[in-house]
């Protein structure tokens, strides 16, 4: 048996309220094999991760990818990425998933919630809300 250490999971900042919110659903059904697979790791398993402000591992499957740090929602996830980064200070360094999930939940409010994914056309279908402030 291989025992090799898997190599941290890229995400974008923020990737960490998505993958606190995401119930099944998804772009396509190869985004959804892939989320599910990330999730699952990150939940119960090798939960190092990687921030990167650029496509991250969640994108690599993502239809709306156009290439390297491009999106037909650029302008968009850049924003939630920079708000992100702003309430909490995460910074392109190595962390423990359900560690800094813990710091930025415990932080996290309605309000900064509704600013940050105010303008996701996931936040109204999903349970991010729920999942990370109970509401």
């Amino acid at each position: 048996m291989d025992e090799r250490e898997e190599e941290p999971i890229v995400l974008r900042p923020h990737h960490l309220l998505c993958t606190q919110g995401y119930s099944g659903n998804g772009y396509s059904t190869e985004f959804v094999e892939h989320m599910n697979e990330v999730v699952e790791r990150l939940r119960y398993g090798d939960d190092r991760i990687r921030i990167t402000f650029s496509t991250d591992t969640l994108c690599s499957c993502c239809p709306n990818k156009t290439g390297e740090d491009q999106c037909v929602s650029q302008d968009k996830v850049k924003k939630f990425d920079g708000k992100v980064t702003e309430y909490f200070g995460i910074e392109e360094k190595e962390y423990r998933y359900r560690e800094i999930i813990k710091e930025v939940d415990s932080k996290m409010t309605s309000d900064i919630m509704d600013d940050i994914c105010g303008g996701c056309s996931w936040y109204p279908v999903s349970a991010c809300k729920k999942n990370i402030i109970g509401s």
